[in-house]
């Protein structure tokens, strides 16, 4: 029986919505994958209270470590739980059509990066000293741009996790290392040059770097527009090895 657009939207949503409650209902992983950036907002702002330079790069630092955690992190391990466990073999033999259920689990990270992003930007506002951002629009483009580059290399990453109980390691193994030498808890720029040429490789800093022009220097988007690029070439890349690797199955079984 085929499908309309319709129904596969709307089959969509009602996936969407148990997703959130799923979500919701595993205390751990909504604390790692949604809290954790928050609680280290809160501890580097007070740490930092009272020095607005620092404060000025600890706020959009930490609204791209968010989109990072609960993209790349939240998906690769989620991915590799449902593998494994063999809910994705599962759920490739109903009749819910595969792209409404990939797609509900894209919309739950995506709408957990969106909101930590907006808590961000609010709290930055209230407590630590940073105005409303200045170009709403630049936020929004690179938000969304960062959300498809991470979410896209999670999806690829997950591929080569051998099993979930290796999954934090693996994790963790890109994950730290990343946030620390892209910037989001210092000013990247005035780090070793051998860790800037590093960081400019890779997209989070790009990322952080727009984010902070639309909230802080008010930087154009032209201004940022080899950045852009370094997000588009990793987002191209992900999505590449993210649909050559995709398995319904669990291949160490």
């Amino acid at each position: 029986m085929s499908r309309t657009p319709t129904d596969a939207l709307r089959l969509t949503w009602l996936q969407y919505r148990l997703e959130r409650r799923m979500f919701w209902r595993n205390p751990t992983a909504a604390f790692f994958n949604f809290f954790l950036p928050l609680l280290f907002l809160a501890l580097f702002g007070a740490i930092l209270s009272g020095h607005q330079t620092e404060l000025n790069v600890i706020v959009p630092g930490i609204a791209g470590m968010s989109i990072m955690s609960t993209t790349f992190s939240a998906l690769a391990m989620n991915l590799t739980f449902l593998r494994e466990q063999g809910v994705l073999k599962r759920m490739r033999g109903t009749p819910l059509p595969s792209g409404s259920y990939l797609g509900a689990i894209a919309a739950n990270a995506v709408t957990n990066a969106a909101v930590q992003v907006a808590i961000v930007v609010v709290a930055g506002k209230l407590f630590f000293g940073v105005d409303w951002p200045r170009d709403w629009i630049q936020l929004v483009l690179y938000v969304t741009v960062g959300v498809a580059c991470l979410a896209s290399l999670g999806v690829a990453y997950s591929h080569i996790i051998p099993n979930f109980d290796a999954a934090p390691a693996f994790v963790n193994f890109v994950f730290l290392p990343v946030i620390f030498i892209s910037g989001v808890f210092f000013d990247a720029a005035n780090a070793p040059a051998f860790l800037r040429d590093i960081a400019r490789a890779l997209p989070l800093t790009h990322i952080i770097d727009g984010i902070s022009s639309a909230m802080i220097t008010g930087r154009s988007i032209a201004d940022n527009a080899a950045g852009l690029a370094v997000i588009g070439i990793w987002a191209a890349a992900g999505t590449f090895f993210a649909v050559r690797g995709f398995s319904w199955e669990d291949k160490s079984a």
